[in-house]
């Protein structure tokens, strides 16, 4: 744990890139003056007020099924969350409580070395903190007194346990991601990377993670918002 970085995920990618991380190594921060979310935007919490971390992992899996990663981090996280907020798995990469976003995460593969998984989760803002209306704090929604470190190891227990059946080739997880997802059954605004919007809508999730939209269409990349937050 360091008490202020640039970004954890840049810190321990660099590691990563340097040869000195292993299988399992978890870097925290108390504040990131350079944080990182999807699609290079910045991510930044007030001091102590969030729990924030990377973690490197080496999958058994070749690196084509790599995309579901970020998904079974999100479910890692959720499983952590529900025990005492209703949260659910906003496709692909965000984690919501009542339709905000509390938490969001980050997946870099590292060519010839594994991937480097970023997450952020606002726990202690209040309203004023918040970046956007569209954000929450476990604080606000009525788990003020959640220990950071507990949280943490909830995540990462819950991670290791989920990443060991992935690579195993259990495929009940995509049973238990799709009863966790707030995006399946939904009507969706999608943006593209070149900024290029669409209405459609939320079938499923295929074996790959992607998102499965109108004409069986696989969405692997872009921005989702619900147009009927559930």
């Amino acid at each position: 744990m360091v008490e202020l970085t640039g970004s954890t995920q840049n810190d321990l990618t660099s590691r990563v890139r340097s040869g000195n991380a292993i299988h399992g190594d978890v870097l925290t921060a108390e504040y990131q003056s350079a944080g990182r979310g999807r699609l290079d935007r910045s991510f930044e919490v007030p001091e102590k007020s969030g729990l924030l971390f990377s973690l490197f992992i080496q999958p058994k899996r070749m690196s084509h099924d790599w995309g579901w990663l970020p998904l079974l981090a999100g479910q890692a996280v959720v499983e952590a969350l529900e025990k005492q907020i209703p949260a659910k798995l906003k496709w692909p990469n965000d984690v919501l409580v009542h339709g905000k976003k509390i938490s969001g995460l980050l997946a870099e593969a590292i060519e010839g070395s594994g991937v480097v998984i970023g997450i952020g989760i606002n726990v202690s803002q209040n309203l004023n903190e918040l970046p956007v209306s569209t954000a929450t704090s476990l604080a606000l929604e009525g788990w003020a007194d959640c220990d950071r470190n507990e949280l943490l190891t909830s995540i990462l227990t819950n991670f290791t346990q989920l990443l060991a059946r992935w690579d195993s080739g259990d495929s009940r997880i995509l049973e238990e991601y799709r009863a966790k997802s707030a995006t399946i059954g939904q009507a969706i605004r999608i943006t593209e990377v070149n900024g290029t919007q669409r209405a459609s809508f939320a079938h499923g999730i295929d074996l790959t993670g992607a998102l499965i939209i109108d004409d069986g269409e696989l969405l692997t990349v872009g921005d989702v918002i619900h147009l009927d937050p559930k």
